[in-house]
């Protein structure tokens, strides 16, 4: 269910739109009203609807004006009631990114779909913030919890360890490890997980993506050459694996955290 506030000043319009419209059957539920913009600014704020239906002409705060104090609160859509059809006031709900400028009397068909454009913007406006806050971790913290290797680990480990460390780039099986070390790779893969809580191929991917960072932060390359240099031979894969590992894609990677032109002084 998609959460509503109703924004109007007159009563009778806010109560017969709250009472005469079917809003479960539209997907949505009325969770507050308010009688002015200012009290709508705070509803928006405690009860953080999805979608507001404001009027424009309001006493104490104006519809537009708790709009723009709202954008930056809220992630929420936005549904304009006026009973004037001034080009003004649309231009500046356009600009605000409003969904929909509606005239009074509202038809309830108009209202419908109005609601179903709005539900649909909410979705992505709640999709972008979501992959803005997974892009937004700290890179050290982002980068130290990729991997953890253990302070301590078995001859049999460390010399796994040091072959992934000196061979990411190229194709790697723990079959290569059964030969150099002569033990079975049942083995292998079972002291492996124990002491450093990962499975082979985890651990090679991890690294990979580490080393794909430190690339990406250098500016070393084009991410479908660094995508190769560490090890992946399918470009999608590795955008697949990275975003896994990393919360975000290469690309967003490298505009959040990798050295640009003005950082280096060019």
């Amino acid at each position: 269910m998609f959460k509503v506030l109703l924004v109007e000043d007159e009563e009778m319009i806010r109560k017969g739109l709250r009472h005469t419209f079917d809003w479960l059957q539209a997907g949505c539920i009325v969770i507050g009203e308010a009688e002015n913009g200012e009290a709508g600014l705070n509803q928006i704020r405690t009860l953080k609807p999805d979608i507001v239906i404001v009027d424009v002409n309001m006493p104490l705060m104006d519809g537009i004006a708790m709009i723009e104090r709202s954008v930056e609160d809220a992630v929420c859509s936005y549904i304009i009631l006026s009973g004037y059809d001034e080009f003004g006031l649309a231009k500046q709900a356009i600009r605000l990114g409003v969904t929909e400028y509606l005239l009074k009397p509202l038809e309830q068909e108009q209202l419908i779909g109005a609601l179903e454009r709005a539900k649909r913007q909410v979705e992505m406006k709640k999709k972008y913030e979501l992959m803005l806050s997974a892009a937004s971790g700290g890179d050290e913290e982002r980068y130290a919890s990729l991997m953890k290797l253990p302070s301590q680990s078995s001859h049999y480990v460390s010399k796994m360890i040091e072959y992934v460390q000196g061979h990411y780039a190229d194709k790697i099986s723990i079959n290569d490890l059964v030969n150099r070390l002569g033990i079975s790779s049942s083995y292998l893969n079972r002291i492996f997980k124990s002491e450093t809580t990962y499975t082979f191929n985890d651990f090679v991917n991890r690294y990979r993506i580490q080393r794909a960072m430190d690339k990406l932060k250098r500016g070393e390359g084009k991410i479908y050459t660094i995508a190769s240099e560490v090890g992946f031979k399918d470009y999608k894969y590795f955008i697949a694996i990275f975003k896994k590992y990393a919360n975000c894609t290469p690309g967003q990677y490298q505009e959040q955290f990798g050295v640009h032109e003005m950082d280096s002084g060019k």
